[in-house]
């Protein structure tokens, strides 16, 4: 019997590899011993096995923080919010007297139950703001529930950050910003006095921290902020670097057989144009990729000057023998503030993000950054002509190529001149130099 009793402890442990790690419970269900508030004035009391946070006028976000920090973990928990009430559960977080006079900053998974539905996605409190929205992975948004508990799964393994929704991949981060904090619960700041005593519970908060074994990759979408880096499941997925962050390797210059000899300069693992004082295509003039794409993803990370304009085009053909700017489709990269294109064409078509001279981008707070950051835009080309233009985790631009709408805007547009334009099936991807200082960088591809 002891033989055959050895045999099922085996067969039990090779079906649940998981069952090697141990869980510890954050919480005692009595008191909140092992925790300290920060920040704002919001009450956080112990009832019926629950933490209990409320909502209170004139102060800003709370957090009830556990004392200890946390590197590598696995974190679960249990929470009920109230209908209307956006909250979050900070990871790998921190407080110093030196930074904003000591407010939380760090990773946050969002609980967001406004129409939005980006609970399950990761934030960067007091920082970088949306890191991985679920505009990235829109199957996951239907994943919350409003009314009732959920559950939350938190995977911090390394560079790794994973996320759960009720048993739902929410989100992927590749990042090593911060590696070590505290986890923390929110309790949102209000705006309305009406608002005040709104609550959210929490129970059932448990944590790994020995021997995690990784989930296995589902296949949803990765940002990965590591400067270009391809992750084994971005690897997997199909994702490639179209610029290798060293050389000018798979790139010339339009209308040239060769990379360009100067306007373009290569240093620490980014690609920048020299400024020419304005003029587009004086120095060194656009550059395309030596491989035509038809249906594909562009992620591209890019950092503006004061005043700089520029843009990723693509359905680039170089058949039309223009003089200035190759001719393509062009996702604006542009200093809205300080450049005047901002100020021409129609209803704000010629402004960060828009498709240039013929949709403008919708704007959203949060997607602008200040000059010298920078920036994460995407444009996804779908196998129907469906394209999307991204700005740091917000969708901006949506449409399709080849409507009776998309020829409308084309006829009223600057490129009405052009026969066809960016209907082409096939064509290259142009970063622009049009005379200011423009750094990229993780210039990335996926092809569908």
């Amino acid at each position: 019997m002891k033989g055959i009793g050895l045999i099922f402890s085996l067969f039990i442990t090779i079906l649940c590899p998981g069952q090697s790690s141990t869980w510890t419970s954050l919480f005692n269900g009595k008191d909140l011993s092992g925790w300290k508030q920060l920040n704002g004035k919001a009450g956080f009391e112990v009832k019926n096995g629950e933490i209990i946070g409320t909502t209170v006028p004139n102060t800003p976000n709370s957090f009830l923080a556990t004392e200890k920090d946390y590197t590598d973990f696995i974190l679960e928990l249990e929470f009920w919010a109230d209908s209307t009430m956006n909250s979050g559960i900070q990871f790998r977080s921190e407080s110093k007297a030196d930074f904003q006079n000591g407010r939380v900053f760090g990773y946050q998974m969002e609980i967001d139950p406004s129409s939005r539905a980006w609970s399950g996605g990761i934030y960067d409190e007091a920082r970088r703001l949306w890191l991985y929205s679920l505009e990235f992975n829109p199957g996951a948004k239907k994943a919350y529930k409003k009314s009732g508990w959920n559950k939350y799964r938190i995977e911090c393994i390394g560079k790794s950050v994973k996320t759960w929704v009720n048993g739902v991949p929410a989100a992927y981060l590749i990042d090593d910003m911060l590696t070590k904090g505290f986890i923390a619960l929110q309790v949102h700041s209000i705006e309305k006095p009406g608002d005040a005593g709104k609550q959210i519970r929490w129970r059932n908060i448990r944590i790994q921290t020995q021997n995690l074994i990784p989930a296995k990759d589902e296949g949803i979408f990765v940002v990965n902020l590591n400067k270009n880096d391809i992750s084994q499941a971005e690897k997997k997925q199909g994702i490639s670097l179209l610029w290798d962050g060293k050389t000018t390797n798979g790139w010339r210059g339009a209308y040239k057989t060769n990379f360009p000899e100067k306007g373009w300069q290569i240093s620490d693992g980014v690609l920048a144009v020299i400024p020419s004082g304005g003029a587009e295509s004086a120095n060194g003039g656009d550059i395309v990729t030596e491989k035509l794409y038809g249906a594909f993803e562009l992620q591209f990370e890019f950092r503006l000057t004061e005043g700089a304009n520029s843009g990723v085009k693509y359905f680039v053909t170089e058949k039309e023998g223009n003089t200035g700017s190759a001719i393509g489709l062009e996702y604006q990269v542009l200093d809205d503030e300080k450049h005047p294109d901002a100020k021409l064409g129609a209803a704000g078509n010629r402004t960060m993000a828009s498709l240039y001279d013929l949709i403008p981008s919708t704007k959203y707070g949060q997607a602008n950054r200040k000059i010298g950051e920078w920036n994460r835009g995407m444009i996804r080309v779908h196998p129907d002509n469906r394209i999307e233009h991204f700005l740091n985790g917000y969708k901006v631009v949506e449409y399709q190529r080849g409507t009776q709408m998309f020829a409308a805007l084309v006829a009223r547009s600057k490129y009405a001149q052009w026969k066809d334009f960016g209907m082409a099936e096939m064509g290259r991807i142009l970063l622009q130099d049009h005379g200011d200082k423009v750094e990229f960088r993780s210039i990335k591809i996926r092809e569908f």
